[in-house]
Formats: C-alpha cells, sequence, structure tokens
C-alpha cells in the first residue's frame, strides 16, 4: 500500500482553496506530482483564436497550465513547460501551511487569469493570452508563514 505523503495534503488543500478544476498526475519514475488545471471561457462572438500548436478555432475557450512539485536530484523536465516548478526536500517534504498558501495563491493567479482570458476574448488588440506566476509576491507571501506539520514525498 503506498503512502501518499505530501500528495494527500496537497489535494486537500486544493479541494478547500482552489476553485477550478485541476488533476494531479504522480510520476513515480521522474520522482515529480503535476498540477494540472483548466480555465474555461464562452467564445460568444465565435472570435477566432490561435492556439500554442498553430490550430485555428472559434470554439469556447479551455486553457490548461502545469505545475511541476520536483525533486531537485531526480526529476527531469523543461521549466518552460511549467507555469512554476516547485522543488521539495525528498526526506522532509513540503508542509501543510505551506501547501495552504500555495493553493490560495494558484487561486489568485487562476482567478486573474481567467479575468485577463475573458479581456482577451473581448480585446481585439491583444494577441496572445497566458497566465503569469509573479515568484517575488509568492516569496513576499511567505514570509511569516510558520512550517509546522511536514509530509515527506509519497512512498509506495
Amino acid at each position: 500500500m503506498a503512502k501518499f505523503g505530501f500528495l494527500s495534503v496537497l489535494e486537500e488543500e486544493m479541494d478547500k482553496h482552489f476553485q477550478y478544476d485541476y488533476a494531479m498526475d504522480w510520476d513515480k519514475k521522474n520522482h515529480a506530482v503535476e498540477v494540472t488545471f483548466v480555465l474555461e471561457a464562452q467564445n460568444q462572438d465565435a472570435i477566432e483564436t490561435v492556439d500554442d500548436q498553430g490550430q485555428v478555432s472559434k470554439e469556447d475557450i479551455v486553457f490548461e497550465d502545469y505545475v511541476l512539485f520536483y525533486n531537485p536530484q531526480k526529476s527531469q523536465f523543461n521549466a518552460e513547460d511549467y507555469l512554476v516548478t516547485i522543488p521539495y526536500e525528498p526526506k522532509r517534504g513540503l508542509s501543510r501551511e505551506f501547501l495552504a498558501y500555495f493553493a490560495q495563491f494558484l487561486n489568485d493567479v487562476a482567478t486573474e487569469g481567467h479575468s485577463d482570458l475573458m479581456d482577451f476574448l473581448e480585446d481585439e488588440s491583444q494577441f496572445d493570452f497566458g497566465l503569469e506566476w509573479n515568484q517575488e509576491l509568492f516569496e513576499e507571501g511567505q514570509t511569516g508563514l510558520e512550517e509546522k506539520e511536514f509530509f515527506a514525498y509519497p512512498r509506495y
């Protein structure tokens, strides 16, 4: 039986604080946990959009983005594929307090992003859309965060 460590806590905190659809993928071989989340917007005026793969569409917009929790010594990935990558200490893991803060901050980023997505559909002068993770603001928000309860990387 697996011990899910910070995975279970991350899911609990995301369920409490994150208002959008999301999924988690535990990549055991790469010692990583990927969180995928989705923003959706109705394209009522059938505005033509082009996705990151060059596909043209007038359909409603479904925007996915990704966050990666990774082991700095073992995980392999391309950071450009993620909104943010967050290292964890393999034995210590991550604290419940940090994961709760992360889920709240990600919710704020997604909420702002959803608003920006709606603006993107309404403003013909905007040529592209993407979410922005402000690492400096994220780190500032951790000031004074008392991390008490740590959960290790999952075991299987």
